[in-house]
């Protein structure tokens, strides 16, 4: 090896000595002191970073710029050795759409060592980015190797920062043996949309933030369209629906690493649920194609109001169900007017981003809330919506309109408004719902750049909202202890305000129609959310016998909560727990609140999920421990973690399989990844107090799977010196386990049946395909056969029986489970009251001839009716007494 002059490369026998320039003043840092997991973890290869104290990025080397950013925040170069280097310049700042940035040179230029590329605002980026420093990494090219860098010093632009030996020169080369076609500088890969409600607003924030951590720009390209990947609203306009065929383009330094992980991150669902098509598809072609200019939806006709004392009835559809009895309230969302003409481009364009971090500062705060409230649901909207905000390409329309003259706020509402006609005019209900949302958030920067705060509602107490449209933020803000229920005249049930309506526990009903502007103010109404109606000033008797009705369900209701603490007794002296399921330590808070005598079911996932790495044992054992003390020394069953099949995570790789819900997940995880499995073993036997706690394995098939964990849980008990047995239990999900119970039951010492996936493995229907949801009912005969089976079995060896599955929530179907055999239900927190409540004034005989005659029944409908049956006989036997 010999010297080599800065910023170039020597060769010696094949080898080329590459020394790197700093291209800042700033603070050298190792790559793993980066708050971004993606370099971090070096996903986008070997490097280090800089905090930068200069607001002047250098070229490193002498070389050729091959990428820029289209928001003007990263660089790429090709050292003449093949090397491809990219810097990013601070983090999140691609959200800044280029603002703060200045470039000076081009694609395709050629650079010497030190040159000047970019030029960016470091007091702009230390606002609103989310970190000044800048990753430097070796993106693509030959094999390179680091021999020497510089971190932890403080370095000066153009000192020797890092040096690479690298092997010859660079060639095409292909991540994912063969998945992805292309090279350094371009790749592509087609699959089919898994997703059961197609691409809408969740899915797509998803998409866009795999996208966005690189550098290359990255397309859908599907139907002869394409669109920006990093762009939430861009890919929703696309349309695609469950089965679409797309590609993934990919175009830059980084492009086939970008296109696997995005490519990668739609195969395993964006967040939901992937629900493979029914056959393959033809991949689409290439070329893209104007789309047409989009209509408005037809405005709804303008009728006079319904007059006094005339009744009607209004046909809806169901959005959140319940009945509610209430008067009127009409909300009317007025228009926001602000300035029609600009002060200057730079002015316009510094409201406008103070507009949108006033709004984001919002949006931020409802996601932490709604966190720590422990609504999943309401969150994921609101970070959907955070995505949409910081979304370039819709930023990029605002401020090329402001920088044509326009004012902020005329910028603002036509680039939003065209990208939510675009949406509806796809001629997808469900894109059309998401249009929605794009019409709040030009409200609330409307709101923001006059200068206002969204103005909280007061509502009258039982009030009936009807509008043409309610949009999420609208919904949030309202008082839920006011509000009976909604009806709309747009919307759609699965809108974002359908979910948060549901989330609340509010009967709504969207899609009424011009019907529902004609309803004056204060006119009694009755929402039957159940059957889809909307009863205008209905007469007074029907009024009256609503509301004894509704009287008397409330008062039952109050009463089952006010006797839930007491534990459930049958009349006969027969002994049912009643437990609740935990996905986390507030969930075990309600379920105590609601009457749980213990946790059935802890759901260990919430920990592994949504994170680039395992959980250590110290942190697991802390969360576990939480949970415990929240149940006050009440029992604590936790599930071993089930992962693989419909949950897959990122630092758990596995082979691709054919029909990932028979494949690896569950136990099978477990004894291939043992590492894992033991450590969650030990973290469970360091809970207190001792014999709290037991432990149920997911997924179990076969006796020598439960042997195989009772052997760990030995051996990580005797090496923690923990001396008491801890009981071992199996989750009965499979057919296998539940006509072997018998056997089983010799080794485990309790089982649960979990009824949502018995339910899909006994009647062969995937319960993520929406076609089938109907059908995959867990009162049909076949499924509680297979319980009645499993309780015999256990019951031979003395062990318990209990149901964590969605059917141990049904209050209906409590006492058939009972008369099943099971001694054990594991419900959701509300239901916990309603189920004691059901079980109390019965005897386990009559509840096991109700199991005979339901085990005879043809169909689950039957079923059903059969329940529905005997729940009236209960009822009018309650009455008489």
């Amino acid at each position: 090896m010999v010297g080599n002059d800065p910023g170039k490369g020597t060769v010696t026998g094949g080898v080329t000595r590459l020394s790197l320039l700093a291209p800042l003043d700033g603070w050298a840092a190792p790559l793993e002191e980066v708050p971004d997991p993606v370099f971090a973890q070096r996903m986008m290869g070997d490097g280090l970073a800089i905090d930068p104290t200069g607001g002047t990025l250098r070229a490193p080397c002498d070389g050729v710029v091959i990428a820029i950013h289209r928001a003007r925040h990263a660089v790429t170069l090709r050292a003449e050795c093949g090397v491809e280097i990219l810097m990013h310049i601070g983090l999140e700042t691609v959200a800044l759409g280029g603002r703060g940035f200045t470039v000076h040179t081009t694609e395709g230029a050629a650079v010497r060592a030190g040159d000047a590329l970019i030029e960016f605002d470091m007091d702009l980026l230390a606002r609103e980015a989310k970190s000044l420093v800048t990753p430097l990494v070796i993106a693509g090219g030959p094999s390179a190797t680091v021999v020497a860098a510089k971190t932890g010093v403080a370095v000066r632009a153009g000192e020797v920062l890092l040096t690479l030996l690298v092997q010859g020169r660079g060639s095409a080369r292909a991540d994912g043996a063969g998945v992805a076609r292309g090279s350094a500088a371009g790749a592509e890969r087609s699959l089919v949309l898994p997703l059961a409600h197609g691409l809408h607003a969740r899915p797509a924030a998803v998409l866009a933030a795999a996208a966005k951590p690189f550098a290359a720009a990255v397309h859908l390209v599907a139907q002869g369209r394409r669109a920006n990947a990093k762009s939430a609203v861009a890919a929703m306009s696309l349309g695609l629906r469950h089965g679409d065929a797309l590609t993934v383009v990919g175009e830059g330094a980084d492009a086939t690493a970008a296109v696997a992980a995005v490519a990668d991150a739609i195969a395993a669902g964006l967040g939901e649920t992937p629900v493979p098509p029914p056959a393959a598809l033809p991949v689409p072609s290439l070329p893209s194609a104007a789309v047409p200019p989009p209509d408005e939806p037809p405005a709804l006709e303008v009728q006079p109001p319904f007059a006094p004392g005339e009744t009607a009835v209004i046909r809806a559809v169901t959005a959140a169900p319940g009945l509610a009895l209430g008067r009127a309230f009409r909300l009317e969302d007025e228009e926001v007017e602000v300035p029609a003409s600009g002060r200057g481009a730079e002015a316009e364009r510094t409201l406008l981003a103070a507009a949108l971090k006033r709004v984001r500062a919002r949006l931020g705060a409802a996601v932490a809330q709604s966190e720590a409230a422990g609504q999943a649901q309401r969150r994921d909207i609101f970070r959907a919506h955070l995505a949409i905000l910081d979304d370039p390409e819709l930023l990029d329309e605002a401020l090329a309109a402001i920088s044509g003259g326009e004012a902020a706020g005329v910028a603002w509402r036509a680039a939003t408004d065209r990208r939510a006609t675009a949406l509806r005019a796809l001629g997808n209900p469900r894109m059309a719902e998401r249009a929605a949302d794009l019409i709040d958030l030009r409200r609330q920067v409307m709101l923001a750049l006059a200068g206002r705060e969204p103005q909280p509602v007061i509502l009258p107490q039982g009030a009936i909202l009807v509008a043409e449209e309610l949009m999420p933020s609208q919904l949030s803000n309202l008082d839920a202890g006011r509000l009976a229920g909604f009806c709309t005249a747009r919307g759609g049930p699965t809108s974002h305000v359908a979910i948060l309506a549901a989330s609340m526990g509010v009967p709504a009903l969207v899609a009424g129609g011009a019907a529902v502007l004609r309803i004056p103010d204060d006119a009694p109404l009755i929402l039957d959310a159940d059957r889809g109606l909307l009863h205008v000033q209905p007469p007074a008797e029907d009024l009256a016998r609503l509301e004894r009705e509704t009287g008397q369900r409330q008062a039952r209701t109050e009463a089952n909560l006010r006797a839930a603490a007491a534990d459930c007794v049958m009349a006969d002296g027969t002994r049912i727990e009643v437990y609740t399921n935990v996905g986390k330590v507030a969930d075990a808070v309600k379920g105590v609140a609601k009457g749980a005598e213990g946790c059935g079911l802890l759901r260990t996932e919430f920990l592994f999920l949504d994170r680039q790495t395992a959980p250590d044992e110290d942190e697991q054992a802390a969360q576990y421990q939480a949970v415990a003390t929240a149940l006050a020394g009440r029992p604590l069953i936790i599930r071993t973690l089930d992962v693989g099949g419909d949950k897959p995570l990122p630092y758990l790789p596995l082979p691709r399989e054919e029909n990932p819900i028979l494949g690896l997940r569950g136990v099978r995880i477990g004894l291939r990844r043992p590492e894992i499995l033991r450590t969650q073993l030990r973290a469970i036997l360091r809970v207190r107090p001792v014999g709290q706690c037991r432990i149920m394995v997911p997924m179990v098939a076969t006796l020598d799977e439960v042997r195989a964990v009772r052997d760990m849980l030995d051996q990580e008990r005797e090496a923690l010196g923990h001396a008491p047995p801890v009981q071992l239990g199996v989750m009965v999900e499979t057919p296998a386990a539940a006509v072997t119970a018998d056997q089983l039951a010799t080794e485990a010492d309790f089982l649960s049946i979990g009824t949502n996936d018995l339910t899909q493995y006994v009647l062969a229907m995937d319960r993520g395909n929406p076609d089938l949801a109907a059908r995959l009912d867990a009162l049909h005969p076949a499924v509680l056969r297979l319980i009645r089976q499993t309780a015999e079995g256990a019951a031979r060896h003395g062990r318990w029986v209990g149901v964590c599955g969605a059917l141990a929530s049904d209050p209906a179907a409590a006492p058939l489970l009972v008369g099943l055999g099971v001694t054990e239900l594991s419900a959701t927190p509300p239901a916990i009251p309603d189920i004691k409540a059901a079980l109390r004034p019965l005897d386990k005989a009559a509840c096991a001839a109700l199991a005979r005659e339901a085990l005879a029944q043809e169909s689950a409908a039957a079923v059903r009716s059969l329940l529905a049956r005997a729940g009236m006989a209960v009822s009018v036997m309650e009455g008489a007494a």
